[in-house]
């Protein structure tokens, strides 16, 4: 089975990436992409999934899911500039040519640099493919619902 954004999570605190493994009597189990340790999250860790997290734009809200895919497609498939190398201004640059309509006064430095961490470390893993799942189960949901 594949993973899918839903189930790679952030997690407050932490650095990196975690992917959910099961449900424990006290919260959630989890284990880092970076090092494949595994962690007892508690229920009053502060975790987000990546499906559930959006960038503000001019229009409204992008789902992360497509700000990564057009990442992905910009550098067909290759890492991102390094988000702790790269100086500010630009990954400000940078992410304006990805996603022009960003909203530059609610999107900080520091989302910037987390997004770009999180591609690559998704690239670095090999787990891009992450991001046509979530694109085909929403699919199916859509034609679920003819």
């Amino acid at each position: 089975m594949e993973l899918t954004l839903q189930e790679i999570m952030s997690i407050s605190g932490y650095p990196g990436l975690f992917k959910f493994v099961s449900r424990g009597r006290m919260g959630a189990i989890v284990e880092s992409l970076t090092d494949g340790k595994r962690m007892s999250l508690s229920v009053n860790a502060k975790a987000s999934s990546l499906s559930d997290i959006a960038i503000y734009t001019d229009e409204g809200e992008m789902p992360l899911g497509d700000v990564l895919k057009k990442i992905r497609d910009k550098e067909q498939g290759q890492p991102a500039p390094d988000s702790k190398a790269t100086p500010a201004n630009t990954l400000k640059t940078y992410f304006g040519e990805i996603l022009p309509s960003y909203d530059r006064q609610m999107v900080y430095d520091s989302h910037i640099r987390k997004v770009l961490a999180w591609y690559n470390q998704l690239q670095a893993k090999d787990m891009l493919a992450v991001l046509d799942a979530q694109h085909e189960q929403a699919e199916e949901a859509d034609k679920a619902d003819e």
